[in-house]
C-alpha cells in the first residue's frame, strides 16, 4: 500500500495542498496523512495551524492529521535533525508510531532545503518527493545545496501561478519542472476558509492592511515594523480611504494595534482590528477577498498581495519593500525573493498615480520587470547552487544596473562574486579570469590569518 504524507507548516500551505488534491494532482493512495509542523520561534505560545479558523474545512481531504511537534518533542521542529547514525532508528520509530508498516511512502514537502521538510526526506528514504510552493519565496533559488539523495527524488514542483509567466528558480539545479495549480481550485478552497471561519462581522470594502510578522521573523526590528504600519496608515488615508482594516499575522495580537487606531483617528479615518477567536475574523487575508472585497490591499511582500492581484483582481500596493531589501541579512535570506518581486512588480503606496493606474500583472508585465532581474538576484543569492546563471547575471548587471536597480544588490556581494557594477570596464578581464580570482581568494585568506 502507498501512504502519502503531506507536510504543512501554515494554513495557507494546507490550502494549497487541498487545492492540489481537488484538482487531481495526486494519484490515489491507500492513506493520506497531513503532518502539521508549527515552526514559530516559540510554538507553545503561538496558535497551532490545526486550531486556526477554517482548518476544519480543509482537513476533510486527509484520512488523518498528525503533529510533527509532538513527534520530536521536546526538540524544536525547525531546528532539529537526527544524527546520521540515528536515521535508521528514527525510520523504524516513525513507521511503527504512524502505522506505516512496509508501505511505500510518498512525501509532499514545502521548502525542501530546511527542517522539518528536509528532516522527513532524510529519515523516510527511497520514496518519491513532490515539493509545493507555500509562498512567493518559491520563485527564488533553493536555499543551499540540497543533498543529492533528496534532490534526485523530487519529481514535481507544484505552485499557485501567482506571478504569471515567471519561472521559479527553486530546484532548477535538479531539472525539476514547475507545475502550476489551477487558479479556480485555489479560489474555491479559499472560499471554504471564509465559510469555515465562523460568523464574523467585518466592514465591507475597506482598505486592508496586512500584518506580516516581519519583526517576529527577525527581518526588521519591532520599532521599524511599528513605524512601517504607521506609515501604511498615513499613506492609505492620503489616498482617500477612511475605513481601514488591519489583519495581524495569524490573528496574533501586536503591541502597536492601539497606536494604529489612534493614528487613523487623528487623520479622520477609522481602523478596525479583528478580535482573536472564531468570531473575530479569518486567519488568512485571502479568506476576506470574496466576502468583503477590499478596496485596496496594502502590505510589504506578503504572498496575500499576489493572491489579491492575480486571483481576485483587487488593487494592491506595497510599503516598506525598500527598507526590507536594505535590512535583510545575510544577502541569501529567502525573504529577499518576495521583497524583490513585490518591489519590482507591484505599485508603491507612496505613489498615488501608480496605485490609481494599477492593473492585474500580465505575463508581459512580469517579463519586463523580472525577466532579467530575478535570475541576477538568484545567482547573487546562491552562486554555488545555480552557477549556470552567471552569464545572465553579468548581462543584466552590465546593461541595467542604475540608481533604481542598485536596491536589489549589495556592492560587497558583487565584489565577492566578481560581477559587473563595481569593476571598471577596462578591468573587466579580471573578473573573467578564474586564475586571478583564485589568487585573490588566497590573498584574502592569508590576510585573515
Amino acid at each position: 500500500m502507498t501512504t502519502q504524507i503531506y507536510v504543512a507548516t501554515s494554513l495557507y500551505g494546507t490550502a494549497v495542498l487541498a487545492a492540489a488534491l481537488d484538482a487531481g494532482r495526486f494519484p490515489a493512495a491507500g492513506r493520506r496523512v497531513l503532518l502539521l509542523c508549527d515552526t514559530a520561534a516559540v510554538p507553545e505560545a503561538a496558535p497551532s495551524v490545526g486550531a486556526l479558523p477554517g482548518f476544519e474545512a480543509l482537513r476533510t481531504r486527509f484520512d488523518e492529521v498528525r503533529s510533527w511537534n509532538d513527534t520530536v518533542s521536546p526538540h524544536h521542529p525547525a531546528a532539529w535533525t537526527p544524527r546520521a547514525d540515528d536515521v535508521p532508528l528514527w525510520e523504524r520509530h516513525l513507521r511503527r508510531a504512524w502505522h506505516l508498516g512496509d508501505d511505500e511512502v510518498e512525501l509532499v514537502l514545502p521548502s525542501p532545503h530546511t527542517a522539518p521538510a528536509l528532516t522527513l526526506a532524510q529519515i523516510l528514504t527511497g520514496g518519491p518527493v513532490t515539493v509545493y510552493a507555500d509562498g512567493i519565496d518559491a520563485y527564488g533559488p533553493t536555499g543551499g545545496r540540497l543533498p543529492p539523495l533528496v534532490g534526485t527524488r523530487v519529481r514535481r514542483l507544484l505552485l499557485p501561478d501567482l506571478v504569471p509567466g515567471l519561472r521559479p528558480l527553486l530546484l532548477r539545479e535538479f531539472g525539476v519542472e514547475p507545475e502550476p495549480l489551477p487558479a479556480e481550485a485555489l479560489r474555491t478552497v479559499l472560499g471554504e476558509l471564509a465559510d469555515g471561519s465562523g460568523p464574523w462581522a467585518l466592514p465591507s470594502g475597506p482598505a486592508l492592511l496586512l500584518g506580516e510578522g516581519l519583526s517576529a521573523a527577525g527581518l526588521i526590528s519591532p520599532a521599524e515594523e511599528e513605524e512601517l504600519h504607521l506609515r501604511m496608515v498615513r499613506e492609505t488615508v492620503a489616498l482617500g480611504h477612511t475605513r481601514l482594516l488591519f489583519l495581524p499575522p495569524a490573528q496574533e495580537p501586536v503591541p502597536w494595534s492601539s497606536a494604529l487606531a489612534a493614528e487613523a483617528a487623528g487623520l479622520g479615518a477609522e481602523l478596525t482590528v479583528p478580535d482573536a477567536g472564531p468570531s473575530g475574523g479569518p486567519a488568512l487575508p485571502e479568506a476576506l477577498y470574496e466576502r468583503i472585497r477590499p478596496a485596496l490591499v496594502v502590505g510589504c511582500s506578503a504572498t496575500a498581495l499576489f493572491t489579491a492581484a492575480t486571483l481576485y483582481g483587487l488593487p494592491v500596493a506595497t510599503s516598506g519593500t525598500g527598507m526590507l531589501l536594505e535590512r535583510l541579512t545575510p544577502y541569501e535570506n529567502p525573504a529577499r525573493t518576495a521583497a524583490t518581486i513585490a518591489d519590482a512588480l507591484l505599485p508603491g503606496l507612496a505613489d498615488p498615480a501608480a496605485v490609481a493606474g494599477r492593473s492585474t500583472p500580465t505575463a508581459a508585465d512580469v517579463s519586463r520587470a523580472l525577466g532579467g532581474l530575478l535570475p541576477a538576484v538568484g545567482f547573487a543569492m546562491q552562486p554555488r547552487v545555480l552557477p549556470g546563471l552567471r552569464p545572465a547575471a553579468e548581462s543584466y548587471l552590465s546593461e541595467h544596473l542604475d540608481a533604481r536597480t542598485w536596491r536589489y544588490f549589495k556592492r560587497r556581494r558583487l565584489v565577492s562574486l566578481a560581477l559587473p557594477g563595481v569593476v571598471p570596464h577596462r578591468l573587466a578581464f579580471v573578473r573573467r579570469s578564474t586564475t586571478l580570482r583564485r589568487l585573490a581568494r588566497r590573498a584574502r585568506a592569508v590576510a585573515r590569518r
